[in-house]
C-alpha cells in the first residue's frame, strides 16, 4: 500500500490528460459575481433557506401522483404533489429514489423533471432545482432500465484504468442529464481498508489510497468535463475503516492524524484538485480530527478546518442523509441542520422532518445563532454550482430525446468493454479454467440479486456460447435447498456457485448458509468454481475451494464478462484492489492465454 501524503498527485497527471483529450461538455461560462449577487438580492430569507435543502417527494408525476404517493406527501409535507413540495419550501434540490416511485423509465423521468422544474421556476425566486440521484453503479445504482449499467467502484479498482473510470463517469453523466438529473452522488472516495466494513465495501475503488485517488479524480472529470454533470466525492473525511454502518449507528474511526493524512485524505485531495463540485460529509466520529466527539457532518474542525482550510476546498459541502442514525444520536433533529451550517456545510440532505429543519434554520437566524450573511455564503456556493452546470436556466426536456440517449447501444458497448477488464481470477489450483464448455453441462447456483437476476443471467450468457446451462437460485439456502443443489451438481459437468458477502455471518448471512452450500458442493468431488459477486473477501471463509474468481458486482455486464472468462472467450485481466486477509495480497490476479 502506498503511504505517501502525496499519493494523490499522480492522479492529476493521468486525468489531466484524460480531461484534455475529451471534448468538454457544454457548460455555462464562469459566473460574474454580479450575476449571483443580483439573484441573491431578490431572494427572501425563506427562499434562501429553501435553497439549502435537498429532499425527496413521492410520485412518478410532479402534479399527478398516485393516491398512495399523495397520502405520503401529505403526511410528510402537508401537501399532496411533488410540485407543491418544491414550491412550499423553495427547495434547492430534489433527490430521486426507486422507493419514492421517482425512477421508472427515461420518458417518465423527463416528464417528472419537467414538472418539478416548472414548479421551481414558477414560484418564489424562480431558481431551478438541482435534481440528483445515487448513481454509483454496482450495489448502489438507481437509474431504471434501459440505463447503462457499469459494475461499480471496486470493479473499476480491479481494472486499474483511469480511462475506464472517466468513461464510466462520462456515460453516466450523459444519461443522467438526458432525463433532467444534474447531480450524481458519486464517486465514493472512501479507501476500504477494513474488510469488515458493512456499508462501503465494493462501493470503494479499493484499499490503496493512490489507486482510489487516481480513479476518484478520473470519475469526477468524466462526470463534470465529460458530461457537464455535478459530481460529489463522498464520504469526507473517509468512511473506509469502520465496522459500524452509519445508517444504523455512529461509527468511530480510530485513525491517528497521520494515518488519516496517509490513508483517507488522498482521494479527497485529488477530487479537490480535479475541481469536484461537491463533497459529501460522513456521519462518523474521528477523535484525532475532532476530540469533541461530534460526527464529522457537525464538526467545524473537520468541515471548516480540514476540508476548507487544509484541503483548500471552495465548493459545495453537502451532508449525507440527515435521516441516518449516525447524525441523530447526539443532537435532536432541530439542532442538526443548524449545527451542520455552523460547521461549514452548505447543503442539507433529506432531513427527517423538513418542517422542523426548515423552521430551525429560520429560527437560528432570527435568534442570531446564524447570520443571514452565513446563509448567503452557502446559497452563493449552491447557485454557483448550478450556474457552472448550466442549471440556472431551464428548458423543458424532450422525453423522446431522453429515450434515445439512455441505454444507447454505444454506451452499452463501452460498459461491456470496461467490465471485461475487471474480472479477477484469484485461484485456479485445479486447472479448471478456461473451461471448454461447448456441449457440456453447467449448473449455475448460489446468490441471486433480486434487481439483476444474476444467476439466470450468467446461465443465459453461458448458453449463448454453447454450454448447456441450468440456473438454480439458492440465496441463503435451507438444508433442503442445499441438498437440491448437491443433487443437481451430480448431473452436471461443472458447477458455478455465486456468493455475496458470505464472510458476513453477523448481518448478511447470520447462519452461514452460503458457506454451508459451498462446503457441500465441494464435498461432492465434482468440479466447482466459486465466484464472489460482491466482496472478494469470501474466499477467506471458504476452505477447500480450488477455483475462485471475483466480479465485485451482480450486474448483467458483469455476468456476461464472467461467462467470457469462464469459457475462455476473454482472459481475466483484473487484479485484486484489496487484500484477501491471510491469503492474497493487493494486486494479485492470475492470467492465462485464450
Amino acid at each position: 500500500m502506498r503511504t505517501s501524503r502525496l499519493a494523490w498527485l499522480p492522479a492529476l497527471t493521468v486525468v489531466a490528460a484524460l480531461g484534455a483529450a475529451a471534448p468538454a461538455a457544454p457548460a455555462a461560462a464562469r459566473p460574474a459575481a454580479s450575476t449571483i449577487d443580483r439573484l441573491l438580492a431578490r431572494m427572501t430569507l425563506p427562499q434562501k433557506v429553501g435553497q439549502l435543502f435537498t429532499t425527496y417527494a413521492y410520485g412518478a408525476d410532479a402534479n399527478a401522483p398516485s393516491a398512495a404517493d399523495a397520502a405520503l406527501n401529505r403526511r410528510l409535507y402537508g401537501v399532496d404533489t411533488p410540485a407543491r413540495v418544491v414550491a412550499k419550501y423553495h427547495l434547492g434540490g430534489v433527490i430521486y429514489f426507486g422507493w419514492t416511485n421517482s425512477l421508472q423509465s427515461p420518458r417518465q423521468l423527463a416528464g417528472l423533471g419537467n414538472g418539478l422544474q416548472a414548479a421551481a421556476t414558477g414560484s418564489g425566486a424562480g431558481v431551478p432545482l438541482l435534481i440528483s440521484t445515487d448513481q454509483e453503479h454496482g450495489v448502489v445504482s438507481r437509474m431504471p432500465a434501459p440505463a447503462t449499467q457499469f459494475p461499480g467502484g471496486m470493479a473499476l479498482g480491479a481494472g486499474r484504468s483511469a480511462a475506464d473510470a472517466f468513461t464510466t463517469g462520462q456515460v453516466t453523466g450523459r444519461e443522467l442529464r438526458a432525463v433532467g438529473i444534474g447531480q450524481a452522488w458519486a464517486p465514493v472516495a472512501d479507501v476500504n481498508v477494513n474488510p469488515a466494513n458493512p456499508v462501503i465495501g465494493v462501493r470503494s475503488f479499493g484499499s490503496d489510497p493512490g489507486l482510489a485517488a487516481r480513479l476518484t479524480a478520473a470519475q469526477v472529470l468524466g462526470l463534470q468535463r465529460g458530461a457537464n454533470t455535478a459530481a460529489a466525492a463522498k464520504h469526507f473525511p473517509g468512511h473506509g475503516d469502520t465496522s459500524t454502518d452509519s445508517h444504523t449507528g455512529l461509527p468511530v474511526i480510530s485513525h491517528t492524524r497521520a494515518e488519516w493524512s496517509r490513508l483517507d485524505a488522498p482521494p479527497f485531495r485529488a477530487a479537490v484538485a480535479a475541481g469536484v463540485d461537491a463533497i459529501m460529509s460522513a456521519h462518523i466520529v474521528v477523535p484525532a480530527l475532532d476530540p469533541a466527539g461530534d460526527p464529522a457532518t457537525l464538526s467545524r474542525p473537520i468541515i471548516t478546518g480540514l476540508l476548507r482550510g487544509e484541503l483548500g476546498y471552495r465548493g459545495v459541502v453537502v451532508t449525507d442523509s440527515l435521516e441516518m442514525a449516525g447524525v441523530r444520536q447526539k443532537y435532536g433533529d432541530a439542532r442538526v441542520p443548524v449545527l451542520a451550517l455552523r460547521a461549514g456545510v452548505d447543503m442539507l440532505l433529506m432531513p427527517p422532518d423538513l418542517d422542523v429543519a426548515y423552521g430551525a434554520v429560520l429560527d437560528a437566524v432570527a435568534a442570531g445563532e446564524l447570520t443571514e450573511a452565513r446563509i448567503n455564503e452557502s446559497v452563493r456556493r449552491i447557485l454557483t454550482l448550478k450556474h457552472r452546470r448550466g442549471l440556472l436556466s431551464w428548458t423543458p426536456l424532450d422525453p423522446a430525446a431522453a429515450e434515445r440517449v439512455v441505454g444507447r447501444p454505444a454506451h452499452r458497448q463501452l460498459a461491456q468493454a470496461v467490465t471485461d477488464r475487471t474480472v479477477t481470477a484469484v485461484r485456479n489450483d485445479a486447472g479448471l479454467l478456461p473451461y471448454r464448455g461447448a456441449g457440456r453441462s453447467v449448473l449455475v447456483t448460489g446468490w441471486n440479486s433480486g434487481t439483476s437476476s444474476n444467476v439466470p443471467a450468467l446461465a443465459a450468457s453461458l448458453a449463448t456460447r454453447g454450454a448447456s446451462a441450468t440456473a438454480l437460485v439458492t440465496n441463503l439456502p435451507t438444508d433442503d435447498k442445499i441438498a437440491e443443489a448437491v443433487h443437481a451438481a451430480g448431473s452436471h459437468d461443472l458447477t458455478v456457485v455465486l456468493t455475496s458477502r458470505a464472510w458476513d455471518t453477523v448481518v448478511s448471512d447470520p447462519s452461514a448458509r452460503q458457506q454451508a452450500l459451498v462446503r457441500a458442493l465441494v464435498a461432492t468431488g465434482r468440479p466447482v468454481v466459486v465466484v464472489a459477486v460482491r466482496d472478494p473477501y469470501d474466499l477467506a471463509h471458504l476452505p477447500g475451494v480450488s477455483t475462485y474468481l471475483a466480479t465485485y458486482s451482480t450486474t448483467a455486464v458483469a455476468m456476461e464478462s464472467l461467462a467470457r472468462v469462464l469459457l475462455g472467450v476473454t482472459a481475466p485481466r483484473g487484479r485484486l484492489p484489496v487484500a484477501i486477509p491471510g491469503l492474497y495480497p493487493f494486486g494479485h490476479g492470475l492470467r492465462w492465454s485464450v
